[in-house]
């Protein structure tokens, strides 16, 4: 007999978890949520990482999402706490020589971004603006192909075919041709743009999100490049207040939530998943499906087991990769005082710009960091994106004092051994600090109260992120004969899958929408996504 019953088990109460349950639990399921920290929200996690009285994001650092979020929305989450602000300097790019800085500013101030990009280039400005229009006046469209099931698990009444029509149109009107969606983004960027202070602002910008900028597809351009680009929100106090809002409204809507209990096993009967072992003994039961936040192959192999999966899925996990577009490395730093960047003196506006580039002096700088990374190598140019909240949100420094939050693309875990990486958390934010003095003079020893850097293993260790892949992974090649319907809605009866795997990767909460789209359909539960206007 099982020591605790729901209609749904979910397993891991990361951001996508918490929203399918919501959800669930709205529609009047009975649910349980089992998470093995102490804390929800997964990336969306905010700690004391350097010295007390200063906050930094260990992992997610902008919410990119928040105008279309379904469930920012639907759950009310600034009634639950979230607070969001958008800083006007959206994006920038500072240079060591103290040349102006390039500064992408919030749509509503494309005469500021023209000006900011039409020094290096008008031609670049022109186009920036002219592409960026375009693509914003199908941001409803571009976020339906996010927050939408394949039509081939959830029937879409000619809504998908509309859809990617409307996309292939936007491809058309920025001037591609449709063979172009082959391109990728580096190829794309180096056509459009042609100065290097330009590019190298779009090459950050492109891997920001896990676009892979050598070979990746023109989708990777629309959206990692232009559509995310200037759409960046901050969470007041952190991203996990954000995380806190979601559980909130999860729990407020009626589903329970169990920390510090691991799930070890996925139960199954006659090809039916039937609930959940965990670490301590204990069993859940669940009576309608069992949803995992976890990773694929965490999911698959590690809790069913190799001998128990079909051979669909055997296929599938071994084609399984982890990275290396998304593996970041996190690098704390509490400051006296905030950067004071020598480009400031032509355009003040960088000094308190949300996302600041900082190591790169031109395209190439930005390639060969990346192309390193992703080659297995810890990059011999420490560069760095870097965030200073406390600008904006005093209370995450002690007053008078800032917080740094950044991200260094590293190398898959796997690349380096433990003692290596002990080498990197020791040395590699110290060479940053030197580099970074380069570009802002008072970014000294002296300023730097401690600092603190998270690697990949520290990634997979802490966040249950694989190899550091805060998209859970993809598919290193799929044979064209398999099946593509298995997304969400998994081979085995009752058995669904909503992480970022399937729902792509940033605190977008899709893959928990779209997975309670598709247990909706299969259980016949209320539509209450549905809302007017809305194409999602």
């Amino acid at each position: 007999m099982a020591d605790a019953s729901y209609d749904a088990v979910i397993i891991g109460a990361g951001h996508n978890g918490l929203c399918l349950a919501a959800y669930l639990a709205r529609a009047g399921l009975k649910v349980g949520m089992f998470e093995r920290r102490h804390d929800e929200g997964g990336g969306a996690h905010t700690d004391e990482a350097t010295v007390p009285g200063f906050w930094h994001n260990l992992h997610a650092q902008y919410m990119e999402f928040i105008e279309t979020m379904p469930f920012y929305r639907d759950f009310d989450l600034p009634s639950f706490g979230a607070r969001m602000i958008k800083p006007d300097a959206q994006v920038g790019i500072t240079f060591a020589d103290g040349r102006p800085p390039l500064v992408i500013y919030r749509p509503e101030f494309a005469d500021k971004t023209r000006k900011s990009i039409a020094h290096y280039s008008k031609r670049d400005a022109d186009a920036f603006d002219a592409i960026r229009s375009k693509v914003l006046d199908a941001n409803n469209y571009i976020a339906a192909m996010l927050y939408s099931p394949p039509a081939n698990e959830v029937p879409s009444n000619g809504r998908s075919e509309m859809i990617i029509g409307r996309m292939m149109q936007l491809w058309l009107d920025i001037g591609f041709k449709p063979q172009e969606l082959n391109k990728c983004p580096k190829v794309l960027i180096d056509e459009v743009f042609e100065s290097p202070e330009m590019r190298a602002t779009m090459y950050r910008q492109c891997v920001e999100w896990g676009a892979n900028l050598h070979s990746g597809d023109g989708m990777g351009f629309v959206m990692a490049v232009i559509w995310l680009c200037g759409n960046h929100y901050m969470s007041i106090g952190g991203t996990h207040t954000l995380a806190h809002a979601m559980a909130s409204a999860a729990l407020a809507a009626g589903a329970d939530l169990r920390y510090n209990s691991p799930v070890v096993e996925i139960l199954n009967s006659n090809g039916r998943a039937t609930g959940v072992r965990l670490k301590d003994g204990r069993t859940v039961e669940a009576r309608k499906l069992v949803a995992s936040n976890a990773d694929p192959k965490t999911t698959f192999v590690d809790l069913i087991g190799w001998d128990k999966l079909s051979d669909f899925r055997k296929e599938r996990m071994a084609s399984w990769r982890f990275g290396p577009e998304h593996v970041l490395g996190t690098p704390s730093f509490a400051l006296r005082n905030p950067p004071d960047y020598k480009s400031a003196r032509h355009n003040p506006d960088i000094n308190k710009c949300f996302y600041t580039i900082v190591g790169f002096e031109d395209d190439h700088q930005v390639s060969d960091y990346i192309l390193q990374a992703y080659g297995g190598q810890v990059p011999d140019r420490p560069g760095a994106g870097t965030w200073v909240n406390s600008l904006w949100d005093p209370s995450q420094a002690p007053p008078g004092m800032h917080t740094m939050n950044g991200w260094y693309f590293f190398p898959r875990a796997s690349c380096l051994s433990p003692e290596e990486w002990d080498n990197v958390r020791r040395d590699y934010n110290g060479k940053f600090l030197e580099l970074w003095g380069s570009y802002a003079p008072n970014m000294t020893r002296e300023n730097v109260i401690a600092d603190k850097l998270y690697v990949s293993l520290d990634m997979e260790r802490r966040m249950a992120m694989p190899e550091g892949d805060f998209s859970q992974g993809r598919l290193g090649h799929m044979n064209p004969g398999l099946p593509r319907e298995h997304i969400y809605r998994s081979e085995i009866e009752g058995l669904y899958m909503c992480g970022a795997s399937a729902g792509g990767g940033g605190i977008s909460a899709a893959g928990g929408y779209n997975a309670y789209k598709v247990i909706a359909h299969d259980l016949g539960l209320p539509k209450i996504w549905q809302q007017e206007g809305r194409l999602y």
